[in-house]
């Protein structure tokens, strides 16, 4: 049975444990990144990320944020070294915001956090479909950008233009010819932990691959996620805010770090 969930007092994620008993799970996400208690980690391979094939199909409000969908290329290796082994491939991307600009994303650096937070999902190409892997326990690897305000990002604005179109939920457009590859910021430093999603079913599937710099973001362009809705056509206007989970207790958990952190 398929229960609803949102953000708001009385479905948010306080709530989710009610329905996703898992939300109190050993390996939950997002969390604080306490970059001293960071282990840096030689091993760890470059990050490597092969966008160049991949093509966009369309974009949707599914009524917790906006989505990015990618058609499936059979052989692709969209994300390959880092923390993982073998490749896996770009399913889709999404974002998470605050109501202002002074918070937003999911994961924190030493309890700070930015405006908003990208995601960029993938699956591990070792299981049939999405649809297998995204509850297996190494069966997704997301990567995280962090979104700081700054000069404007004209990459990002052609996501923002479809907003419009998408204003509501359940409302989705054709999107053609974006790479994901323009949204990266020029470094691929990471710190990297085994976690899960941080939407309902609340899987911990995830390898997560949080990205230490920043891509930018004008305060224009940010007040625009939040011209999205919550809402149907059919229902009062929800706006589109607020659409994050907090921290996660570690548990445990060990964070690598693809670089040395500067004490």
């Amino acid at each position: 049975m398929s229960h609803g969930w949102g953000y708001g007092t009385a479905d948010g994620p306080d709530k989710w444990v009610e329905h996703f008993p898992i939300a109190d799970g050993d390996r939950q996400s997002p969390i604080d990144i306490i970059t001293s208690q960071a282990h840096y980690d030689s091993t760890l391979k470059p990050l490597k990320l092969h966008y160049d094939l991949v093509l966009s199909q369309d974009i949707l409000n599914n009524g917790h944020s906006f989505q990015v969908n990618y058609l499936d290329q059979p052989d692709s290796k969209d994300l390959t070294g880092g923390p993982v082994t073998g490749a896996y491939r770009l399913k889709q991307f999404h974002c998470h915001w605050g109501v202002g600009d002074l918070e937003g994303s999911e994961h924190t650096i030493n309890g700070h956090k930015f405006p908003c937070e990208l995601h960029l999902v993938h699956w591990n190409t070792k299981y049939e479909s999405f649809e297998e892997a995204v509850n297996k326990s190494d069966g997704l690897a997301v990567v995280g950008i962090f979104l700081k305000i700054g000069p404007a990002n004209p990459k990002l604005q052609k996501v923002l233009d479809k907003f419009d179109a998408i204003k509501a939920k359940g409302q989705q457009t054709t999107f053609p010819n974006f790479h994901p590859k323009s949204l990266l910021p020029s470094t691929l430093n990471f710190w990297t932990y085994e976690g899960s999603l941080t939407t309902p079913p609340l899987y911990e599937s995830v390898t997560w691959i949080v990205l230490r710099d920043p891509i930018s973001i004008s305060p224009t362009q940010m007040s625009k996620f939040r011209s999205l809705l919550f809402s149907s056509e059919e229902e009062p206007a929800r706006p589109m805010c607020n659409n994050y989970r907090p921290p996660q207790p570690l548990k445990g958990r060990k964070v690598r770090a693809s670089f040395r952190h500067a004490s």
